[in-house]
């Protein structure tokens, strides 16, 4: 597959090959799901808690005496079915974290890039960085590419002046090229290549003896 490449400026520059292993796949949507929903699992804190009847504050005492009132045989003040009372099968803190096999996220990431080079929301940049680490200078950027939409940066490297430039962005996000988000690749609106990321994801997920 060939996608143009451009200049900060927005100017087209040259071509570049991207490996249809990569980014000419045909779409998984399984396997994305798949992806998407074990990140999201992945950040759950799992804190959530309930006191059951053994755990809430109370008296152990019968509130009424056991016949004559015309009510329930009541045990306790603490019991699930009294206001105040202790919860039936309530969260308790748990790990919500699970894994799912490493071809599957690879395919999932390469579906997902493979998504967005053929629906044209991929665009090839040359490779810059944000010397003044200022965000007005980012800025000027991304207004040749994208309109206030969600995007996506790929970097080449972890490159900490162009993430500090884009740290007061809530549109942008940063994804260095052996570390994709399936979530937040998905769902970009943009997505912002550099030229060399597009190199390095090309040797980093292609892979023959995988099964597509």
């Amino acid at each position: 597959m060939e996608k143009k490449v451009y200049s900060i400026d927005g100017k087209e520059l040259r071509t570049i090959n991207l490996d249809d292993k990569v980014f000419g796949l045909p779409v998984n949507e399984d396997v994305i799901y798949y992806a998407i929903t074990n990140e999201l699992a992945n950040k759950r804190v799992g804190t959530a808690c309930t006191k059951t009847r053994s755990e809430v504050h109370g008296s152990n005492a019968k509130p009424f005496k056991q016949k004559g009132t015309g009510n329930a045989r009541r045990g306790d003040k603490k019991s699930p079915i009294m206001v105040g009372g202790g919860t039936i099968f309530g969260p308790k803190p748990r790990d919500y974290s699970y894994a799912i096999p490493k071809k599957a996220k690879r395919l999932a990431m390469k579906s997902i890039l493979s998504l967005q080079a053929q629906s044209d929301r991929l665009t090839v940049v040359e490779d810059f960085t944000i010397e003044s680490g200022k965000t007005k200078d980012l800025v000027k950027i991304l207004k040749n590419f994208t309109k206030d939409e969600r995007t996506v940066i790929l970097l080449k490297d972890d490159d900490s002046l162009i993430k500090r430039a884009g740290k007061n962005l809530p549109n942008v996000s940063f994804l260095s090229y052996n570390r994709l988000r399936a979530h937040d690749l998905f769902y970009g609106r943009k997505v912002i290549m550099l030229e060399t990321a597009a190199t390095k994801l090309s040797e980093f997920y292609a892979d023959s003896k995988e099964a597509e």
